[in-house]
């Protein structure tokens, strides 16, 4: 088994050669094969900063977004207003949890966290739900506190102007985030981009609150707050559902099609007999096990593993690092291995009597 790390970033040529001349492919052999090079790593550090630049000029878009309505809720007293900056703030404050796992991210494995820290992003996720969950019942909460308690509208253009205000601010958010995270494979951060987006338009809502209110409809503040309680509530199951999903190491089946063809085109394998692919925050690994000539030397077998761990690297999107078992076609399966392992221990036995 050999284990190999590639990057889609790095400047080398695909068709690269591993050195001529028999000595340099037996130092091929046995030192393990890497293009853990400084541009990759510096690729990686990179798409760190790219997503961390765009959480705190988000951040600072919606706080300012948020600290504009807050200055017209106080003024108008409106509901369905308070409740859309609520969200608002709580939707800005995503950044700070994610920029810590974005951080935490850059760390290098260790001997203890052999896959790294990019599992802190998932962990993001999850607080992220919360903060959600946490500005439904409360613009719930004061929703029904309205409804029971009515109280009249004033400053009606103001309130209008916040709502149009919240959505220009989201969406502007909302693109921003979600370009920068597909540019650098995060999820985390597309999805909190589509959330941003989601919130723009429940800002219009409030523009439908005010229009309510001007024609005298006192109950339309409050019902309206619950219509955007309603919304946060979807967007909510949306980003449970996105973050069960990557904790439970969900990916595209498309991505393992796409894997599984570029092991299948690669000179030499006769087979694929197992592939798995795992997200851990923003970057992918994968583990396969490939069926090749079981008459082939150690040397040509362990080339063909490291064809298809390149090969795979830069077919699959952010696809960062692949393991790759090699297996004879003497021996199909993974069934084989138990066996074979006390055969190989029976004959080192006997060897030794």
């Amino acid at each position: 088994m050999t284990e190999h790390h590639h990057d889609h970033d790095h400047g080398h040529d695909h068709d690269h050669q591993h050195g001529d001349g028999w000595w340099r492919r037996v130092g091929h052999l046995l030192t393990p094969h890497s293009h853990d090079s400084a541009d990759k790593v510096d690729s990686a550090l990179e798409a760190s900063r790219e997503g961390m630049r765009a959480l705190w000029i988000s951040l600072i878009g919606l706080g300012v977004t948020a600290a504009l309505q807050a200055l017209i809720v106080v003024f108008s007293g409106s509901v369905a207003l308070l409740g859309d900056t609520l969200h608002n703030v709580a939707d800005a404050l995503t950044a700070v949890p994610l920029g810590i796992a974005f951080l935490l991210g850059r760390r290098a494995a260790t001997r203890a966290y052999t896959y790294g820290f990019g599992r802190a992003e998932d962990l993001a996720g999850v607080f992220v739900v919360l903060v959600i969950a946490a500005s439904a019942v409360t613009a719930a909460w004061f929703a029904v506190d309205r409804l029971l308690n009515p109280q009249t509208m004033t400053h009606l253009p103001w309130v209008f102007a916040a709502g149009v205000i919240g959505f220009i601010g989201n969406e502007v958010v909302a693109r921003y985030r979600i370009t920068v995270g597909r540019r650098i494979g995060s999820a985390a951060l597309v999805a909190d981009g589509l959330h941003a987006r989601t919130d723009g338009f429940t800002s219009l809502a409030v523009v439908l609150a005010a229009a309510g209110a001007w024609l005298g409809w006192d109950w339309a503040d409050p019902v309206v707050g619950l219509a955007i309680t309603v919304a946060i509530a979807f967007v909510l199951k949306d980003a449970a559902r996105e973050v069960y999903r990557r904790l439970m190491d969900r990916v595209d089946p498309e991505l393992v099609d796409r894997a599984e063809q570029a092991l299948r085109e690669i000179p030499g394998v006769r087979d694929v007999s197992g592939l798995r692919l795992r997200w851990i925050g923003h970057r992918m690994q994968a583990e396969a096990a490939i069926v090749v000539d079981a008459h082939l030397s150690l040397l040509a077998a362990h080339e063909i593993a490291a064809d298809a761990e390149h090969q795979l690297t830069h077919r699959v999107p952010r696809l960062t690092g692949a393991t790759v078992h090699v297996d004879p076609d003497s021996h199909p399966g993974d069934d084989c291995h138990t066996g074979l392992s006390h055969h190989r221990r029976d004959r080192m036995a006997g060897a030794e009597r």
